[in-house]
């Protein structure tokens, strides 16, 4: 809720639903993954968030936070997690499918951790990484760098010669396009490309950038929001 650049974002309205809703919504079509659950923190301010995982029927867990990787490591724990898919919750656009491809890959290649965006090929919203709890273990015991515990996962892309690593990747380069929720102009071009489905959330990526390029004025709307420069990706 405390999010600087968009307050309260992960519950704002997105066609009659909150973001969160959607991507908890989008996020049960996956089929390798078994159980959706919320990492939020123990803050009072967000409490909101307790209430509307409640009202979705999704579990949830409070911890840290500025230490988000404590908050995921426990999270891991108190749910008995053998492997964590992280996706953040400014993610309302994310699809199911690249989650599943994410994690088949993940699975395949029986990597440490596995991701859509290193290197970036999808547009920036549907970000998916997985990783095994030992090594989200480690992280958390090793990890000493504000950003990292910060962050969660840059202790492994920082130390690629620790890990196994794997990677989704697209078949062509899409990561011109920006669909994650984090200014009000992020908000205008998510609450337009849902109306443009009625605002329904069954569509997938492809169909997002069918859209775009039919209606290129679209683009335009978030085009010139500055990534806040936070880590790797």
């Amino acid at each position: 809720m405390g999010s600087t650049r968009l307050p309260g974002k992960v519950l704002i309205d997105l066609g009659g639903m909150t973001a969160l809703a959607r991507v908890v919504r989008r996020l049960r079509r996956a089929k390798l993954i078994d159980e959706v659950i919320v990492a939020t923190t123990d803050l009072a301010t967000d409490n909101p968030i307790a209430r509307e995982c409640n009202r979705l029927d999704v579990p949830y867990f409070c911890g840290s936070e500025s230490d988000v990787l404590d908050r995921y490591y426990q999270a891991a724990k108190a749910f008995g997690a053998e492997a964590v898919v992280r996706v953040t919750s400014d993610c309302p656009l994310i699809d199911a499918q690249l989650v599943d491809e994410t994690v088949a890959v993940f699975q395949a290649g029986e990597a440490d951790y596995a991701s859509n965006v290193i290197p970036r090929t999808y547009p920036r919203g549907l970000d998916t990484e997985a990783f095994t709890a030992a090594v989200l273990e480690r992280a958390w015991l090793e990890a000493k760098e504000p950003h990292q515990r910060e962050h969660v996962t840059p202790y492994f892309y920082e130390h690629p010669e620790l890990f196994r690593m794997a990677s989704a990747t697209a078949d062509a380069d899409y990561s011109r396009y920006r669909w994650t929720l984090d200014t009000s102009k992020d908000l205008e071009l998510i609450r337009a490309i849902y109306s443009r489905f009625d605002n329904r959330d069954d569509f997938d990526w492809q169909e997002v950038l069918a859209l775009m390029e039919r209606e290129p004025e679209l683009v335009e709307l978030n085009s010139r929001v500055v990534q806040k420069a936070v880590c790797a990706h």
